[in-house]
């Protein structure tokens, strides 16, 4: 399916994203197939759309859409069916059915590390979300957050002064600058390689009620979230919630007990939540494939060339599947039947936990 296509199921009445998913799960074909399994409603709705495009007022978000992809060749539309998919939005629930994007889709390819926090926070607070967002950019991973005051926005500011890659998931439209005083930041993503997205189209304002919809994303394309300053109503414990029902790791840092800012993050250790001080704890607790990537996820820097790309991400520690479709960039399937092939050759096999690469 299309860009527009998927840009006007998303707009369909009563079709949120939970029931845009489980439809989409059937692989209903387009568009008979998707008439079969919508409401009367919905039904209606993109029966005019397909048939008298003019009359429905779908068209003019449709026109809305091409003006965007046509105004610069950093615009773009993803949707399950592009090849920049992030694959772990798949593992959601309630994926966004489509995601208006500003920037260099090659800052979806490395893996992804969440980092939030308070808005507020303390000094020690911002060098530690500075020193966690650069290690991990000199590391080839990428920093995901929402681009918000405080710590959100050093680590990812931090991660750009390392030369690496970060991707901001705004509550507002892509074309919007929030907040106002992060306008160098995000000038700064859309120039050094960085990726601004959004699921609300743009040209859309912010809102508060947005914002605990953004966390989901900002979550779901990591394979973790470090929570660095957070107090106990702190915002960032609902994208550590998120994270956790969403099967990511959860990691925390610990701070002062006369802190406030602090009482957030020893709650969530408390709870469950990985506690760490140093990036290669992170790290060891993803595993093997998490630690220091080679440094072809910068730009302008070339991966070494294995004889299998698939064989470049293995080694004897199991690899889950997941992670390959991430590290990879292929899809689910695609994953599947390389490593079938791979294992008839005796090269992979399957152990608790992953995929492992065998000697030879």
């Amino acid at each position: 399916m299309t860009a527009k296509e998927w840009l006007v199921l998303s707009r369909l009445p009563g079709l949120g994203p939970r029931r845009l998913a489980e439809l989409a799960a059937r692989c209903p074909s387009w568009p008979q197939g998707w008439l079969a399994l919508l409401s009367d409603e919905a039904r209606q709705a993109l029966r005019l759309w397909l048939d008298h495009p003019r009359r429905s007022p779908l068209q003019v978000e449709s026109d809305a859409l091409e003006a965007w992809l046509a105004a610069s060749p950093a615009h773009d539309l993803l949707h399950p069916d592009h090849p920049a998919w992030p694959a772990l939005l798949r593992e959601l629930p309630d994926p966004p059915p489509v995601l208006w994007a500003a920037g260099d889709l090659e800052a979806l390819a490395p893996p992804a590390l969440a980092i939030v926090g308070s808005r507020r926070p303390t000094r020690d607070g911002l060098g530690n979300a500075a020193r966690f967002g650069g290690e991990l950019a000199e590391r080839g991973w990428c920093v995901v957050s929402g681009l918000a005051l405080g710590i959100d926005g050093c680590a990812q500011r931090a991660a750009l002064d390392a030369h690496g890659r970060s991707v901001a998931v705004l509550g507002c439209g892509v074309d919007i600058v929030y907040p106002p005083r992060h306008g160098e930041l995000y000038h700064r993503l859309l120039a050094e390689g960085g990726l601004i997205l959004s699921e609300h189209p743009p040209g859309t304002r912010a809102r508060p009620a947005f914002f605990p919809r953004r966390n989901r994303i900002v979550t779901g394309l990591a394979l973790g979230v470090l929570v660095v300053e957070a107090a106990e109503k702190s915002g960032s414990l609902v994208s550590a919630r998120l994270a956790m029902e969403q099967n990511r790791e959860v990691f925390a840092l610990p701070g002062s007990l006369h802190n406030p800012q602090a009482r957030g993050c020893l709650g969530l250790i408390r709870q469950g939540a990985v506690l760490v001080t140093r990036i290669d704890e992170i790290l060891a607790e993803l595993g093997h494939w998490a630690g220091s990537m080679p440094s072809a996820t910068l730009p302008g820097v070339t991966r070494p060339v294995d004889e299998d790309p698939m064989l470049g991400w293995l080694s004897d520690t199991p690899t889950p599947l997941d992670a390959l479709v991430t590290l990879t960039g292929e899809d689910v399937t695609s994953c599947q039947l390389r490593l079938l092939e791979l294992e008839l050759e005796g090269r992979v096999t399957q152990a608790a936990g992953g995929w492992i690469r065998l000697p030879g």
